[in-house]
């Protein structure tokens, strides 16, 4: 398809063959869904055409090109950022969701792994209405946001994880997600942002998934059409959306390299002992059961262990070339 100059960028072609409907909507090409978001990111497409281009593929559905061709565009959005030197890769933990009910415990984990040495980046939301997010569970542990690269490095050589909003790394992005505000729906941008990968080197990327369709979808992606020079992914169900081991019992965790998936860890049924967790969910009491569990006063869950040990062995081998 043609494109107009920037600034006036020709969008109805596209919604012409994404917002036909489940049914009778067509798939774009990877070339063209790098094109369409590229112009998305760069503002060069209207309001109206905008929404009806978001609107067109939350109904749709996003494609394995069409999610190779956005993500390609995402990344080439904003700079990435340089993994430090030592013996391990960096692992990367999007956090997007937060908890409602269960305690969230992804800063257990990036803290877990910060303190063997693993560079740990974590992005996504500060805030969430309604929900306890990563960010106000790491800043009653005293460790705020960081504001760029620099930053984040210095974060990396206190041994601890470095917690970057997506508004900070990759603004544009973020004016996509937003629009969830407007028009009342996620949108493509909700995928991209758990599935990219902000370093120039390999890392480890943690990718959750909610629902079943995205299953198949990421697992087809992860093994016909991701670049293998970004790294490895372990790509499980999400404990409330975050990318961390569910502490009542384990979830299935896929390992991806080199676009080989292997299971490396079984889906664990119900048991009938609960493991010991935080009395509450709040940020407060939240941070305070984490940092009885790093001093060996509480136990930390077996789940969330064992997710730990694989992360780290696999960052180990990434830094040493596999």
């Amino acid at each position: 398809m043609n494109q107009e100059p920037a600034g006036n960028f020709r969008a109805a072609p596209f919604i012409r063959e994404i917002g036909r409907g489940k049914k009778g909507a067509r798939d774009m090409s990877r070339d063209d869904a790098h094109a369409v978001y590229a112009a998305m990111l760069d503002g060069r497409v209207s309001d109206l055409e905008l929404g009806a281009l978001l609107i067109g593929m939350r109904i749709k559905g996003e494609s394995v090109p069409e999610i190779a061709g956005f993500l390609g565009a995402a990344e080439a959005a904003f700079e990435p950022l340089q993994a430090p030197a030592g013996e391990c890769a960096p692992v990367v933990i999007p956090s997007y969701n937060g908890s409602r009910q269960m305690p969230n415990l992804t800063p257990l984990l990036a803290l877990l792994l910060a303190r063997e040495g693993v560079p740990v980046l974590i992005h996504g939301v500060a805030t969430d209405p309604g929900r306890v997010t990563t960010a106000e569970i790491l800043g009653e542990l005293g460790l705020g946001p960081v504001d760029g690269a620099a930053a984040a490095a210095a974060a990396f050589a206190r041994r601890e994880p470095a917690f970057i909003t997506i508004a900070s790394l990759a603004p544009r992005l973020d004016r996509l997600l937003q629009m969830r505000r407007i028009l009342g729906l996620r949108n493509s941008t909700h995928t991209l942002v758990k599935i990219m990968q902000p370093f120039a080197q390999p890392a480890l990327r943690l990718v959750s998934y909610t629902h079943p369709e995205y299953l198949t979808m990421l697992t087809d992606y992860f093994s016909t059409a991701a670049d293998p020079a970004r790294g490895d992914v372990f790509l499980m169900r999400g404990t409330e959306g975050e990318t961390v081991a569910n502490a009542k019992r384990a979830n299935a965790i896929t390992w991806f390299r080199g676009r080989l998936a292997t299971p490396l860890v079984e889906r664990q049924e119900p048991v009938d002992e609960a493991p010991p967790l935080p009395a509450g969910s709040d940020a407060a009491t939240t941070a305070g059961w984490i940092r009885e569990a790093l001093h060996g006063r509480k136990p930390i869950p077996a789940p969330i262990a064992e997710q730990a040990a694989h992360c780290l062995r696999v960052a180990r081998e990434l830094r040493r070339g596999g």
